[in-house]
This record gives structure tokens, sequence and C-alpha cells, in this order.
């Protein structure tokens, strides 16, 4: 009995944590995946339409059968809603984002999408999904960790320092792009991106109050945002042979970010979100780029620089005030649910007073 208490506790507490850590993980080695496949001539609008449509075929299974009883039927303003949903998560947002990849770097790349805590966080006071009291150490943990989280970004972004003596023999090596960077152009997609995924994350914990079922909310996510970034995709590029993929690096980077980052991460995401809010999953972003610095040193041979190494430990504290702030609210929240029934609580304990007074 009490093994079984001690492991709720532990999954309820640390759960969405490991998800978060592993999700990053994994969308760091898509960083470089993706990359490959845009190097041989894989079309970034291509491949976020198939990627989606893969990523909603995988999840449709499952929620179809896990949450028959839970699903809410589906009403023509909950379709609008998941269309925007998929705009802002998938098709508009995902676009400009390897859009971007392709005027750019991955390393470039996850650095400037760290901004999105801090944008999300801005929201969440704004729209009072996220309560600050600056007279507690939590409103200030917090406040510090999203200060600390930025002023790392902004160093990883525009300090190089010293640069790190790179391994002398790579144990992989990659193909470089072949077509001009246009960085400009990619600064201004990535930017625009991360304001739009922000605003995507607060949408998510308003979606899942009217539609609580995060498998078929994923799935609806997918498949809706695939049939937006394919008609994108016609606009954009007219031809035909832009569609065909090579069983090389391009069919398996689909299929890696399809049934990964598109079915699971954004299942475990939307699941986080319902348990911890949106801020404390966009607080997790700043990982994948000290784990893109590392691969990209270590297995590729990139330079590395002590501006990445010094914004990295700096984004890591802010992430840790954060999330110490975080489970302070929770904690609270908690003994406030248990010291204030709920009005079904109050209803049967009503119940069982009459009752008793009747006998």
């Amino acid at each position: 009995m009490a093994i079984a208490y001690a492991y709720r506790v532990v999954y309820w507490r640390f759960m969405p944590h490991f998800l978060m850590i592993f999700a990053q993980i994994c969308y760091s080695f898509l960083y470089f995946i993706t990359e490959a496949a845009f190097d041989i001539g894989l079309n970034p609008h291509v491949y976020v339409t198939y990627r989606h449509i893969l990523g909603g075929v995988a999840v449709f299974p499952f929620a179809y059968f896990l949450e028959r009883k839970v699903r809410p039927k589906l009403r023509p303003v909950l379709f609008l809603e998941m269309c925007g949903l998929s705009l802002l998560g998938c098709s508009l947002t995902i676009n400009m984002y390897f859009a971007s990849m392709s005027c750019t770097s991955p390393t470039f790349i996850t650095a400037v999408i760290n901004t999105i805590p801090s944008i999300t966080f801005v929201l969440a006071i704004v729209l009072r999904l996220e309560v600050v009291d600056i007279k507690n150490w939590r409103g200030r943990a917090k406040i510090l960790g999203t200060l600390f989280s930025l002023a790392g970004v902004l160093i990883i972004t525009l300090y190089k320092g010293p640069r790190v003596q790179s391994l002398q023999v790579s144990p992989l090596h990659m193909r470089s792009n072949p077509v001009p960077k246009n960085w400009i152009k990619g600064s201004i997609l990535v930017v625009a991106s991360c304001i739009s995924w922000s605003i995507w994350f607060i949408w998510q914990a308003y979606a899942l109050k009217r539609y609580p079922a995060p498998l078929s909310l994923t799935t609806w996510i997918n498949c809706v945002g695939g049939v937006q970034s394919a008609l994108i995709t016609a606009f954009l590029q007219h031809k035909r042979a832009a569609w065909s993929v090579s069983l090389n690096m391009e069919f398996w980077s689909i299929i890696y970010s399809g049934i990964l980052s598109c079915g699971l991460f954004i299942v475990a995401q939307i699941w986080c979100t319902k348990e911890k809010g949106p801020v404390f999953v966009t607080m997790f972003t700043p990982l994948s780029t000290m784990l893109v610095e590392i691969l990209a040193f270590f297995l590729f041979g990139e330079e590395l620089h002590a501006g990445s190494i010094l914004g990295g430990v700096i984004v890591i504290i802010g992430l840790y005030l954060l999330l110490y702030g975080k489970e302070g609210d929770q904690v609270q929240k908690k003994s406030q649910e248990q010291s204030f029934p709920t009005c079904d609580e109050d209803k049967d304990a009503q119940v069982h007073e009459g009752t008793a007074a009747a006998k």
C-alpha cells in the first residue's frame, strides 16, 4: 500500500519532467536529421505536410479506442477551434520554422526558439493562467527564472567568445548545404514562428477544457494541419517532383518526425499542459539548445564557443528557478484542494448529514 502511494506521488511530481526531457532529447536529433534531409533536396513544405499526416494516422487508432467514452461531440465551433490550433501549431508555424532552418542552421534556430518560454510566460500572466506574487518566493523565482533564461538565450545568440578546440576526428559528417543561406529571411521566419507557437501553447490550455481528450485532440491537430500544409505547399511549390520522397534520409526523417514529433510528443505536450500548464511545457525548450550544441561538437565536429557554454549554464539556472516556483504552486494548489472540499464533496456531506438526521 505504501509502495503504491509512493509510486503515485512520484508519478504525479516527476512524470511530466521526464516526458519533457525525453522529448527535448529526441527533438535535438530531429534538427540534424531534418537538415540532412533538406541538404539532399527534400522540400521543407512537403516535409511538414507528410509528417503531420503520418502523425495523425499514427495516433488515430489509440484516440479512437481509448477515448470513446470521454471524447466530446465535435460541434462546428469546436472544429473551427481545431482549425485555428492546427494553423498555429502545425501548418503555418511549422512551415515557417523549417523554412527558416533551410535559410540558417540548427544551432541558430534552437537558440532563437528559446524565446518561446518568455513569450508564453508573459501571455500566461496577461491571460491569468499564471499567478505571480512578487511578495512571495514562488513569484520571485518564476520571474527570475524567466529573466535568466532570456539572458542565457541572448548570450548564446549574440556572444560567441573564444572557440573551444573541436575534435580531430568526428564520428559523423554532414554535407554542407549547397543552397546559399538567407539569414535575414530565416531570422524573420523563426521569430514569427516563436510568437505563433507561444500563442498555440496558451490556446491549448483553453482547448483542453472544452475538449478533454488529448489523443483525439492530437489526431485532429495533425490531420487538419496536414491538409492546411498541403494547401500551402500547393500554392508555394508547383513542381510535382517535389512531392516524391526517396528511400534515404528523406524518408526516415519523415518517419521519425511524424511518429515521434507529431504523434508521441504532441500527446505528451498536451498532457503536460493539462497537468502543469503551458509555461511548464515551454520552459524545457532551452534544453534542446544545449543538446544540439553538444551533439554538433562531439558528433559532427562543429565549432563550440565559450558564449554557448556560458549561455547554456545560465539557461539551466533559469529553468531550475522557474520549475522551483512552479512546484511551489503545485504544492499550494494541492493543499488548498485538500483543505477546501469540492462542490460534489459538500453535496455528499449534506446528503449524509440529512440521512443521519432522518435516522
